[in-house]
């Protein structure tokens, strides 16, 4: 293997990464962002690869969720604060029904920045450069070349979200017996409510016990634990949050990063990248992944099968799913490769309605979720981990789920930049369904 630099990405082929009109600019901004103190701790990092190494051993599951383009205007108290309550909420749900403990890792504090099929896009007529994140450029026209100093501006943001976080999680915001963190008064579905908030009594009696016995429960469960994550598509950015400490090198800047489908050429500059840092990484599966070049990518970025280091991450659509995924599985099982195997139901399963607008069904995306479930067990192995763009607020861009909404609908709360996303009453349905899948496979 050859010895990692962590510049040597520089020498390989690069995609995904915005052209800076001003060099000297950039230079400035990436020394502020490496003179700035770490976002995340390497024993935070390696207890999420442990953590990761239970969930390959089907021991724990995990659930990666959130936005999917973060914007600097949310970072804002009640937008956290809702981000946090929906992945609490589907984690109790996961925990209460499968019987293992859930993995949350957040798509939060860093997902600034998004790969694209196209630097340009045609609107009123003109040809302006797409828009790539907050990381890079506004969504507003006025603002669509890349700008150096965005790259500050987002450490800070992930910072103060971080910092947010942290300080919910110490303050007891996920505590069972605090209502406002657990209330789903606005879901429409009167029998889905009711069997949340059934469920949440029946956990809070059982601790009101267990605390009359003199052991302190704490909160809901035990030491709750939120992990941060995005995809690691700007390497210069990437590169200055990365530190050398104890022998090991690890990117800082959140506990797991992924390669995107677009950015995952064995030749290329992210995977070079990502050979050399220590945090457990995802690798996004798509259809053009051939069995020969999975093998290959965890040979490169995982040369001693260290246990909790890779979640290969599944996307192919409904329609796709059945004749993609089993022979990936058998080539990673036939290679002797430890793996997370998760599912992203949401990326292949995007269309546009009749007027343009890019949504989500909420069917199709259970049907490819249901189908990995089906898939790995035929196979003999397990998906262990679901990762889905979804947010804690009450939009409207993903068509179906508990609220029944159809493309008449999408109109009222479209609010994402990129990606359409599920809902709270969506994501919140979702989690009660793969908490069924995983009681279903666990007794089969």
């Amino acid at each position: 293997m050859v010895q990692w630099d962590p510049q040597g990405w520089r020498t390989r082929p690069i995609r995904q990464q915005p052209d800076y009109a001003d060099g000297d600019a950039l230079t400035r901004a990436l020394d502020t962002v490496t003179r700035l103190p770490p976002l995340v701790h390497p024993g935070e990092v390696d207890s999420l690869k442990a953590q990761l190494a239970r969930a390959a051993r089907g021991e724990a599951f995990l659930l990666q969720g959130g936005d999917c383009a973060e914007r600097f205007q949310d970072c804002s108290r009640t937008s956290i604060e809702n981000k946090l309550k929906i992945l609490l909420q589907m984690s109790l749900v996961l925990t209460w029904g499968a019987r293992i403990p859930t993995i949350r890792v957040g798509r939060i504090a860093g997902q600034y920045a998004k790969p694209r099929s196209s630097p340009f896009e045609t609107i009123d007529g003109a040809q302006v450069p797409s828009y790539r994140g907050d990381h890079v450029n506004s969504f507003g026209l006025e603002a669509r070349e890349p700008d150096p100093q965005r790259l500050v501006e987002a450490y800070f943001h992930s910072a103060a979200t971080m910092n947010y976080l942290r300080a919910l999680l110490d303050g007891g915001f996920a505590d069972l017996h605090r209502p406002e963190t657990w209330d789903l008064g606005f879901v429409r579905s009167l029998g889905r409510r009711a069997d949340y908030e059934a469920m949440v009594a029946r956990i809070a009696d059982a601790l009101e016990f267990v605390e009359a016995t003199g052991i302190q429960t704490g909160n809901v469960t035990g030491q709750v634990d939120l992990f941060s994550s995005h995809e690691g598509l700007l390497l210069a950015y990437e590169s200055a949050m990365t530190e050398q400490i104890g022998g090991r090198w690890y990117n800082l800047g959140s506990h797991f990063q992924w390669i995107g489908d677009r950015t995952r050429q064995v030749v290329g500059a992210h995977v070079d990248y990502f050979r050399g840092i220590a945090n457990p990484m995802g690798i996004k599966v798509g259809p053009t992944m051939t069995p020969p070049e999975l093998v290959e990518l965890l040979t490169l970025l995982n040369p001693s099968d260290e246990p909790g280091r890779i979640t290969l991450i599944t996307r192919f659509g409904a329609d796709r799913i059945d004749a993609m995924l089993p022979p990936l599985i058998e080539a990673v099982r036939s290679s002797g490769r430890t793996v997370v195997w998760s599912s992203d139901p949401m990326h292949g399963n995007t269309q546009k309605t009749g007027t343009g607008v890019k949504t989500r069904d909420f069917d199709r995306i259970l049907d490819e979720l249901d189908q990995a479930f089906t898939l790995h067990a035929a196979c003999g192995t397990r998906l262990s981990g679901v990762h889905f763009e979804l947010t804690g607020d009450d939009v409207t861009e993903c068509t179906g789920g508990p609220q029944e909404l159809g493309e008449g609908d999408l109109s009222r709360a479209y609010e994402t930049y990129c990606d359409p996303r599920l809902n709270f009453a969506q994501a919140h349905e979702m989690a009660f369904l793969i908490a069924r899948a995983l009681q279903d496979f666990r007794t089969a």
